[in-house]
């Protein structure tokens, strides 16, 4: 015998219940985003603290600032402790960074190549009370070590983005907010909601992209010049991973047209 489909009525369930067909609580505090549109459609109405965000980009050199920049600017505001930054793809430029709200002195570069370091620097980042976020790229992280990460994160309260390449989009996460980023030819960037907890958004979010004054946010050169070497502040973790100081007068000499321009519309 086949069983029966049943219908629920859920018109009348207890307060605190969650229909599926609602846009959840996030359950736990959450930081806005920096944009009314976007908290509308997250739970809690912004990024969750102490919980795994998951970023999917078609390239680790995608617009990613202009959507995380409020928020990781806030966090470093409000608690008055830095944003660590873990294997981003260029040197974090620090001018441009800084007009957009998050001042160099509330940066830590932690520079590791491999992907054991870089895993282990994140980890040490959310078991420090003095980090106010978190945004690493880990495009070779596994379930294990991404259910690692949300556990510290929930430990520390921290908000934590991590960065991964969309094509593990199929696969499964622990991440308790989920994003793909997609930008498109005009400059607009796309967001993607894959994981919420709430009905599936139909249609991607248009956010503004990166502009051709701000597609430099994280380069601390131009296209084929050199960088000058960074000063290490820290001596190499577990696997080599450094953190390093950022150096705006070293930033300027560099090229300072384009740094100040730069700086100048990151606002």
């Amino acid at each position: 015998m086949r069983p029966q489909a049943v219908l629920v009525d859920l018109s009348d369930a207890p307060q605190g219940v969650w229909r599926g067909d609602e846009l959840g609580e996030a359950g736990a505090a959450t930081c806005p985003s920096g944009h009314p549109g976007l908290d509308a459609e997250l739970p809690g109405g912004g990024w969750p603290l102490g919980a795994l965000t998951e970023v999917l980009q078609p390239a680790a050199e995608s617009p990613l600032w202009p959507l995380l920049l409020p928020a990781l600017a806030q966090a470093a505001a409000v608690r008055g402790q830095p944003v660590a930054l873990i294997g981003p793809p260029h040197e974090p430029f620090g001018p441009a960074l800084a007009a957009g709200g998050l001042p160099m002195e509330s940066l830590l570069w932690v520079r590791a190549d491999a992907a054991p370091a870089r895993l282990w620097a994140c980890e040490q980042a959310l078991r420090c009370a003095e980090v106010a976020a978190v945004l690493a790229w880990l495009p070779q992280a596994r379930l294990g070590e991404l259910r690692r990460l949300q556990l510290a994160a929930a430990r520390h309260g921290a908000l934590l983005f991590v960065c991964r390449p969309d094509a593990a989009a199929p696969s499964s996460s622990p991440a308790r907010l989920r994003l793909r980023l997609q930008p498109q030819p005009d400059g607009q960037l796309d967001v993607h909601l894959l994981k919420r907890r709430g009905p599936p958004l139909a249609r991607p979010m248009p956010m503004p992209g990166r502009g051709a004054r701000l597609s430099g946010l994280l380069e601390a050169t131009r296209p084929g010049r050199p960088a000058a070497p960074a000063s290490p502040i820290l001596p190499a973790g577990e696997g080599g991973a450094t953190v390093v100081r950022l150096d705006l007068r070293r930033a300027l000499r560099q090229d300072p047209r384009h740094a100040l321009d730069r700086a100048s519309v990151a606002a």
